[in-house]
């Protein structure tokens, strides 16, 4: 089981997070691209964090929408949606070149990767995008998404179905709205107990008590989330208490 978090969310004298004592609990780090946060000197610092502690680097690709963190859905064409994600992974691959790294992933972040979990048309953007840029990269998607899964496959490249640590589901396996009570976990021994169930194939506890089944290859903790390295922590602890490898995905 690969374990993610979304880095390199802060913003020139504004820090989000803390991801130096983050990364060191991670198999792989989602790294914003300067849509949704980020910029260039925030960008180079974080490539260079992940190749210091062995962490594999994807790209997260965003709405442009500093204000709203890019958790606001906007109102794009697809054809924008494929040039925009193209141009935020062509920027870190950029800065992953300079440091020596080969990016290994594209993630979706915020409204756009809930949006695309949904709509064909826009997870067949997310894809073009990617498989045109590098067929050896892998996207990540929610595990419950059928129109990520099959706009992958239908341009060759592999699918990482992902669930989350931090975050309630509901009983169809999306997401919880984050502007619902009780739709972010924050206490590290929950987040952990949801991960090993899911990890290990119980899945998770829905909103309304239903289990949902989730076939998941990743787990993600959001940087954001309070006390996310606390939380990242107690997840890879309990991840290998449980017998669970946990490792960044296969390259193809």
């Amino acid at each position: 089981m690969d374990l993610n978090a979304d880095l390199g969310e802060s913003f020139g004298r504004w820090t989000l997070g803390d991801d130096e004592a983050l990364v060191k609990h991670l198999t792989s780090a989602n790294v914003a691209c300067g849509f949704h946060a980020g910029d260039f000197r925030v960008m180079e610092a974080t490539v260079a964090l992940c190749r210091r502690a062995g962490v594999a680097v994807g790209a997260q690709p965003g709405y442009p929408d500093l204000l709203g963190f890019g958790r606001r859905p906007l109102p794009f064409e697809p054809d924008e949606v494929e040039a925009l994600v193209r141009y935020q992974i062509g920027a870190l691959e950029a800065f992953c070149r300079a440091s020596g790294l080969e990016m290994q992933h594209v993630k979706p972040h915020g409204a756009l990767y809930n949006q695309a979990a949904g709509d064909p048309a826009l997870a067949a953007a997310i894809a073009r995008a990617t498989a045109r840029f590098s067929r050896e990269l892998a996207l990540f998607g929610l595990a419950s998404s059928e129109p990520m899964a099959s706009a992958a496959s239908d341009v060759g490249i592999r699918f990482v179905p992902e669930a989350f640590a931090d975050r309630r589901y509901l009983a169809d396996g999306s997401l919880q709205p984050r502007g619902e009570r009780g739709s972010l976990l924050t206490d590290a021994d929950a987040a952990a107990a949801q991960a090993v169930s899911i990890a290990t194939g119980d899945g998770a506890e829905a909103s309304d008590g239903s289990r949902v089944a989730l076939l998941a290859e990743s787990i993600c903790c959001h940087g954001d989330t309070p006390g996310a390295v606390q939380i990242a922590a107690a997840v890879r602890r309990a991840l290998e208490a449980a017998g669970v490898t946990v490792s960044a995905p296969a390259a193809r």
